[in-house]
């Protein structure tokens, strides 16, 4: 019996009903959870050893528990040593009433439970690695809720603010609580954005629109130096995220740090796409987007070659735009800078639990239906990779504590989301997350696959430290992608806050290690050991890069050129669509 046709009414039943299936699970595939689980189930059943060691384990923790009751009722408040010592990077358990009877035995005990679910979710014989991933991110997920810190009785910095206060952190945490289901009935951006103005407060580097298309915007950016570096810079952002990241307040703004420096420099911003762009694919923003402002770069700019810079998805188009030009002999490119920008998806970190076939299928279901991802979407699974920072603290901290954390630039930023059209957005899932077609030589652009292997420009490539979105041992598989050079900085920070981190900002340091062309490949952990660190900011250090790799300085350029002139100011009107 032949497969029914993608247009036939069999298919379009399906698509209906996986559709609504989706809409009621918020996109998240059942029968992935369903599969991951009964394969784990499955052989932990069949593994007896493996049982009796988590009920060994059991029984310890058990014990250990009792004595540590016994202890507390012995010592005085706050005196008996700890069983289990929270992560690094875990907060909860930090306050020192914690240390105080009956919290002490509480979050020893949730701390001891969560390190058994551990142990019972990981390195069972036979479990796919995906479905072990699964099972224990869903454990972990199940365990912030049932949180201590996240209950009113059983939370002690919560009770005793409670009691300080006579209660007024709780009636404003219920202010707080009415104000954002207001703001997100009403489709309203959280609280204290308004004082981020985009084209006052943020996105407020001077520029013109020197280009207007159906996808994109090309911004020029004015200069503020008497000369510039010869060669201009092009910035293709992700499109899952608004341009502005890279030029938020005046202290903050890359762009605006760029200029400052002698750069001239270009940025694209991207359309909001709604149900009119629900047929756009990678290739449109390949050719409409990186190709039409570079064409518009080098009429304004003439005769210069241009360094290309990409952040996050923007920088997977520019890697594969790149390859595609090495294939061609294309040498307009100087350089290219690829910030948290992943080329291998074969480890892609905690976002692939949220891709495997029987979740893409859901998605493009729901897609099939919309046009396009919705932001909401996109943000209910990073808030999910990061459960307790973007959702439990803030439950606590602004409806328990009653203190609303500040606004700033990012937030803010961050509050201010796009869409993903269903075309671009499933071939995006499928060729390069499923399928990995990139760093395998299957990618094509104009109907011939491209190389990464082929690119032969000086790379310089940014990875962060806690990056949830692209893990930085993933962007540095590039290493072994191609033999060009490659300058690597992995800086301290997240995959935005990493990446904005400007000189002076406090805590801010990074490791940076080049190679040669042609050098030896360089594992990741050997890598880390011989990086020297260096503190404060990476942007000198990359725009010293750039000025050693371009040539003498010039006047300015004029602001647009025949064929590209002026159409509006800064920051146009694409960033400005919700």
């Amino acid at each position: 019996m032949s497969e029914p046709s993608p247009s036939s009414p069999a298919t379009h039943l399906d698509t209906v009903a996986h559709g609504a299936l989706a809409r009621l699970t918020g996109a998240l595939s059942p029968a992935s959870a369903l599969l991951a689980g009964l394969d784990w189930g499955a052989h932990l059943a069949v593994s007896p050893g493996r049982q009796l060691a988590l009920a060994r384990l059991a029984g310890e923790q058990a014990q250990q528990l009792a004595r540590y009751l016994h202890e507390c009722l012995l010592a005085g408040p706050g005196e008996a040593r700890a069983l289990v010592e929270p992560p690094a990077r875990d907060r909860r358990f930090a306050e020192p009433e914690w240390r105080q009877w009956p919290f002490n035995l509480w979050h020893q005990s949730f701390l001891l439970t969560q390190q058994w679910w551990d142990a019972a979710t990981h390195g069972i014989a036979g479990v796919e690695k995906h479905h072990e991933n699964v099972v224990a991110f869903c454990a972990r997920q199940w365990l912030d809720m049932l949180s201590p810190g996240n209950r009113f009785l059983t939370n002690p910095t919560v009770l005793r603010r409670t009691l300080t206060q006579g209660g007024t952190n709780l009636l404003r945490g219920m202010q707080n609580l009415a104000e954002d289901l207001q703001r997100l009935a009403a489709g309203t951006a959280p609280a204290g954005t308004e004082a981020f103005v985009v084209g006052r407060d943020v996105a407020a580097t001077p520029g013109r629109v020197v280009l207007k298309n159906r996808l994109m915007e090309l911004i020029q950016y004015a200069p503020t130096t008497a000369t510039v570096h010869a060669e201009p810079v092009l910035i293709v952002p992700a499109w899952i995220m608004k341009y502005y990241v890279l030029d938020l307040s005046p202290s903050n703004s890359l762009i605006r740090y760029l200029v400052a420096q002698g750069h001239t420099v270009f940025c694209i911003s991207w359309k909001n796409p709604g149900v009119d762009e629900r047929d756009l694919g990678m290739d449109d923003y390949l050719q409409s987007g990186f190709h039409a402002a570079l064409d518009a770069v080098q009429a304004i700019v003439p005769r210069q070659r241009v360094h290309a810079v990409g952040y996050c998805l923007g920088g997977t188009l520019l890697a594969i735009a790149a390859a595609a030009m090495a294939r061609d002999r294309d040498e307009r490119l100087a350089s290219a800078t690829l910030l948290a920008a992943q080329t291998d998806f074969s480890e892609p970190g905690e976002l692939g639990l949220f891709i495997d076939e029987s979740q893409v299928s859901l998605l493009e279901a729901q897609m099939a239906e919309t046009g396009y991802l919705t932001a909401g979407q996109m943000a209910g699974a990073f808030q999910m990779l990061r459960s307790y920072d973007l959702l439990w603290s803030r439950l606590v901290n602004e409806y328990m504590l009653g203190d609303r954390a500040p606004m700033n630039d990012l937030m803010a930023w961050n509050a201010d989301a796009t869409r993903m059209p269903a075309k671009m957005h499933s071939q995006y899932l499928r060729r390069l997350f499923l399928d990995d077609d990139l760093s395998e030589g299957r990618y094509p652009v104009d109907g011939r696959p491209v190389a990464l292997g082929d690119i032969e420009l000086p790379l310089f490539m940014v990875g962060t430290v806690t990056d949830h979105v692209a893990p930085w041992r993933s962007v540095h598989k590039l290493h072994y992608l191609t033999a060009t050079e490659i300058t690597f900085v992995l800086t301290s920070g997240g995959h935005n806050a990493g990446i904005v981190s400007p000189p002076g900002h406090p805590h801010r340091h990074y490791q940076m290690l080049r190679r040669e062309a042609g050098g030896s490949y360089v594992a990741p952990d050997e890598w880390l050991a011989a990086a020297p660190d260096v503190e404060g900011s990476w942007w000198p250090a990359w725009q010293q890069w750039l000025a050693g790799r371009s040539g003498r300085r010039v006047k300015p350029p004029r602001m647009g050129a025949t064929g590209y002139p002026p159409l509006a100011d800064a920051p146009g009107s694409y960033v400005l669509e919700k």
